[in-house]
């Protein structure tokens, strides 16, 4: 991915005026939804650091083993409340689609965060079912549209 590419949150922004300064260290997010959009753009790009340095270490795990990380390829932020620049707290719900051997996977999840010393951190996500995306779980055609909504097939899109 090319800093000038769209940026995986799908804000519509280029990757390297959204999520890239916060993933490099350069920004801190700003808000709650700023930080769950990087969050989820770090989960594209695999940078299990980025995620763990901004987990809230009450619920941090010790590891995440980026074999274990789908390819995601949606986020919907469907609400924020709270979580702006004047904020210690927030929340933001989600939707996000990934997909794993050829199969879809719907993630609906209403995210709770904090702000410690001036950063925003994930402290946890409860997961709403059923994925208001669609079937949870579905089989994805090589020829098939992409899931993520780009309008290609899957296979030039997010397939393997």
């Amino acid at each position: 991915m090319t800093d000038y590419a769209p940026c995986p949150c799908m804000s519509g922004l280029p990757y390297a005026q959204c999520c890239l300064p916060l993933l490099s260290g350069a920004e801190t997010a700003g808000t709650a939804a700023a930080l769950m959009r990087s969050r989820y753009s770090a989960y594209c790009r695999g940078d299990t650091a980025y995620l763990l340095k901004t987990w809230h270490p009450s619920t941090r795990p010790s590891a995440i083993d980026p074999a274990t990380i789908p390819d995601w390829c949606r986020l919907e932020i469907l609400s924020t409340e709270k979580g702006l620049a004047g904020d210690d707290e927030g929340i933001v719900e989600f939707r996000a689609i990934a997909v794993s051997r050829n199969e879809t996977v719907g993630l609906h999840e209403v995210s709770s965060f904090v702000r410690e010393a001036g950063q925003w951190l994930y402290v946890t996500g409860e997961i709403r079912t059923p994925c208001k995306a669609g079937p949870e779980s579905t089989k994805v055609g090589r020829n098939d549209p992409c899931p993520c909504g780009s309008g290609k097939k899957f296979k030039k899109c997010c397939g393997p």
